[in-house]
């Protein structure tokens, strides 16, 4: 069950991120293809990750489970959302830092 809260958690926080990439990044009012698209893969990558409640992030991952384009979205998306989430989600920011250390 643990496994689950934490993967459960990394979803939530990467649905965030995606959403504040889209929203404002790239001005949508609403998931666009694209986004939508990035976040049903990442979510499908999360529920098979191999290390359940162990995940530590996937940079610090051995195994690099995501094909080369959805890699450079993700990281796209990270790097422009992960500085935002502290305005935007300062609870799930904090909380993704600390279980990622």
């Amino acid at each position: 069950m643990k496994s689950q809260l934490h993967i459960d958690h990394e979803k939530r926080v990467v649905e965030l991120m995606i959403r504040i990439f889209c929203r404002k990044k790239e001005k949508n009012t609403i998931l666009c293809p694209d986004c939508v698209e990035l976040l049903h893969y990442a979510h499908s990558r999360l529920d098979r990750c191999p290390f359940g409640e162990k995940k530590k992030a996937c940079k610090q991952c051995a195994i690099h489970c995501y094909k080369p384009a959805m890699r450079e979205k993700m990281k796209q998306v990270m790097r422009f959302s992960g500085p935002r989430m502290i305005l935007y989600a300062p609870v799930e920011a904090i909380r993704h830092i600390l279980n990622n250390i």
